[in-house]
């Protein structure tokens, strides 16, 4: 089969497409051959080291949905012909990866495959994060970092069924006009303004209950600084490089405010909590609720280049690889 494959860390180019013997199953597995896998930035964390899986070579790539084609002795959640999803075990820039099959999930009919990749990451960490790491209500305003971003998007939209006021940073009008489709009630260009102060502006000086951050070392203390006393600031991304540490006495000093670094993991630790999030993140989809907006789809060869965009910022929106 044909897969992408690490065999140092490093830049984009370390993307290797070879061509290697297809994966084995075991018990306990399922094969499944992948129709998209989703694009993330846990990927370039992989990529570069900062995060480390599995010692090089590896197959990059946490997310994708496709087809079973085979399972293993004592596996009865999945069956041959299914259409799964996952979002957690590692290997998906590949024509076809072995998963544990407690990590899948059968994608409703009626949903595309390419759909299901596209949200099954993203969406289950947008889901804990305005569900359970911080639950949101009517009461509650919010800060999203990059809300025309495939996590963004899905968080403005996550944080309005829930009935908060979102307000959104973004890096263009376009990007703005995204973010308002989403349902952000409010647009920051942190590009040329300082979001700290519209902030504050916006909230007559209040500040926001919670922050959902996933960019890291140039927002944290400004998002911090947003925050309203005893407010929330979740780090759950390091899209421009990871966040220094921290001495405890600040969260004392901003109003008694609390830091959590929360993972996906952690957050779908059980099948039962997987299968729950999941499940509601296809009926939104089926309803229409939910809208997953997929900025480009790329030939699985093509895996460094969805990595540079990425890193640049360029999408709005999810990168696909198709194999």
């Amino acid at each position: 089969m044909k897969a992408i494959r690490i065999h140092e860390h490093g830049g984009p180019e370390v993307l290797r497409l070879e061509e290697i013997d297809d994966p084995t199953i075991r018990g306990g597995e399922a094969i499944v051959r992948v129709a998209a896998a989703g694009v993330n930035f846990i990927d370039v964390y992989h990529r570069t080291g900062l995060y480390r899986p599995a010692e090089p070579p590896f197959i990059p790539g946490v997310e994708a949905a496709g087809r079973v084609e085979a399972v293993g002795e004592g596996v009865g959640s999945v069956q041959a012909g299914d259409i799964v999803a996952f979002a957690g075990p590692l290997g998906s820039y590949a024509e076809h990866v072995a998963v544990a099959a407690e990590r899948l999930v059968v994608v409703p009919a009626g949903i595309d495959p390419r759909i299901a990749a596209a949200v099954i990451l993203q969406g289950l960490t947008a889901h804990y994060l305005t569900a359970s790491t911080f639950p949101l209500e009517d009461s509650h305003t919010c800060l999203v970092h990059a809300a025309a971003g495939g996590v963004g998007r899905l968080l403005c939209q996550m944080a309005k069924m829930r009935g908060a006021r979102v307000i959104g940073t973004v890096s263009s009008d376009d990007k703005g006009r995204m973010a308002r489709s989403a349902g952000a009630d409010d647009v920051i260009r942190y590009d040329r303004d300082d979001f700290e102060q519209a902030v504050r502006n916006l909230t007559a000086g209040r500040g926001v209950e919670v922050v959902y951050d996933g960019v890291g070392r140039s927002t944290y203390e400004k998002s911090l600084n947003c925050l309203a006393a005893r407010g929330m600031l979740v780090l759950f991304g390091n899209a421009s490089g990871a966040v220094p540490p921290i001495d405890p006495l600040v969260l004392s000093n901003k109003g008694s405010v609390f830091l959590t670094r929360p993972t996906i993991g952690h957050y779908t630790a059980t099948r039962a909590e997987l299968l729950q999030r999941s499940a509601n993140l296809f009926e939104w989809v089926r309803q229409g609720r939910l809208s997953v907006h997929i900025d480009r789809e790329l030939p699985l060869g093509e895996a460094a280049q969805a990595h540079r965009d990425l890193e640049a910022r360029r999408t709005s929106g999810k990168l696909l690889l198709v194999p």
